[in-house]
């Protein structure tokens, strides 16, 4: 029986219990988000300073919806972070199905943005409208990543909702770890902007390095 991740997977408890996750706050298991990031470059920085211009003015407006969201803000970053270029394949709109453990249901999604070099996912992007926490996106990431067919690699993601963003990292290989990053606040200033550019660009690399 097909069932919406979205019905089923609605809180942290519930991906939790249904994937046998637990989350770890050992300092070692996601030191990709902040250590060793890479310098940015000044055409990065200008182009980071004018997609937050833009996005700015058009959040001053009131609240963005989902795909305005993705439109404005995740979408300029990924072509910042070089995600758009070789060897990288884009996959927007990615319908995933989950099968689970003891269960009939076959859980049935839809991933925002997702990022392949060849068959290995790099990043899965989850974005919220802006009146919705970046936290509500974290049950149904868990779930997405836990749809990667590469089981031995670790599966990371960036949810955001344009103020705030969070990255996220699983590792099915160490028995379902989880944990994520700290909240840029990038509506706070242009440095928590350029620190999650840092972070995806980061990401890329050590990826790429380890296929």
């Amino acid at each position: 029986m097909l069932v919406a991740v979205t019905e089923v997977i609605t809180t942290l408890a519930e991906a939790e219990s249904r994937f046998h996750l637990t989350r770890t706050e050992g300092d070692s298991f996601f030191p990709e988000w902040h250590t060793d990031l890479p310098a940015l470059t000044e055409i990065e920085k200008s182009g980071l300073a004018e997609m937050r211009r833009r996005y700015l003015y058009q959040r001053s407006l009131g609240h963005l919806l989902e795909n305005t969201v993705t439109l404005l803000f995740a979408s300029p970053l990924l072509t910042l972070a070089g995600f758009y270029d070789p060897p990288f394949i884009l996959k927007a709109e990615k319908s995933v199905q989950l099968v689970l453990e003891d269960s009939e249901e076959v859980l049935q999604g839809r991933l925002d943005v997702l990022v392949l070099s060849e068959q290995i996912w790099v990043i899965v992007l989850e974005s919220k409208k802006t009146a919705l926490s970046v936290w509500s996106a974290l049950p149904q990431t868990l779930a997405y990543l836990m749809a990667n067919p590469q089981i031995d690699k670790p599966s990371f993601a960036l949810m955001t909702n344009g103020d705030n963003s969070v990255f996220v990292k699983l590792s099915r290989a160490q028995g379902g770890l989880y944990n994520f990053s700290r909240v840029f606040a990038t509506l706070t200033s242009i440095h928590e902007l350029q620190a999650v550019l840092q972070s995806l660009k980061q990401l890329s690399t050590i990826l790429l390095e380890e296929k």
